[in-house]
């Protein structure tokens, strides 16, 4: 796919992890949302775990709902920490961060970076094809039922007419960026309203109780 001429502003590195931050992102602001994505296998990290030796374990779901954020400075130290660190890149929950990631070549270009920074083998063998329809289902977290009769699937979703309509695929990744804007700015408007809400009850709480009238 056409890549984007902002995301090689985007790539950053802190430590040892790869960052994908919006291009006006500073070094200052380490405080910022963040999550963790398997770039190879189209996975967003839920939790983590740790195997009987104590090493760290990233957990991964097949779903951006399902992933979990941290502050930049956190998410690059479990990224870094974790056995397989070559599979992880930090991306800013930023909607041009996003919108580059997923619909602007960005994913395309960490996987490059990694598989080229890399001594692992089994990365190339683990790659997840990277198209419209996979990232779709990856943000919006649609299930494709295997128990389906092949020609019903055939008829929602035709094989010859999604790999061979650019058109089509263009129309997809434009949808998936204007969803990934949607959707982190309601989620940006739901968070002001819980801290509205927060800051209220503080207020309520400091404020004096009324005399009683005698």
């Amino acid at each position: 796919m056409h890549e984007n001429q902002l995301v090689k502003d985007c790539l950053r590195r802190h430590g040892g992890a790869l960052l994908f931050m919006a291009p006006e992102w500073s070094e200052t602001e380490r405080a910022v949302p963040c999550q963790i994505v398997d770039v190879f296998a189209l996975q967003v990290v839920t939790g983590f775990t740790r195997d009987p030796q104590g090493k760290l374990l990233l957990e991964a779901h097949p779903s951006v709902a399902a992933g979990r954020s941290w502050s930049m400075a956190k998410a690059a130290q479990l990224a870094q920490l974790d056995a397989r660190p070559e599979r992880w890149v930090v991306l800013q929950r930023n909607n041009r961060a996003w919108g580059l990631f997923w619909a602007g070549g960005g994913l395309h270009r960490c996987r490059q970076e990694l598989l080229e920074t890399s001594q692992s083998p089994a990365l190339s063998s683990a790659i997840v094809p990277v198209t419209p329809e996979a990232v779709l289902r990856l943000v919006l977290n649609l299930e494709t039922s295997d128990t389906a009769p092949a020609k019903a699937r055939q008829a929602v979703v035709p094989p010859a007419v999604v790999g061979g309509s650019g058109v089509l695929q263009a129309v997809l990744w434009t949808s998936l960026a204007w969803l990934a804007v949607l959707g982190l700015t309601a989620a940006g408007f739901l968070g002001v309203l819980r801290e509205q809400d927060r800051k209220l009850e503080l207020l309520l709480e400091r404020t004096p109780a009324p005399a009683a009238i005698r």
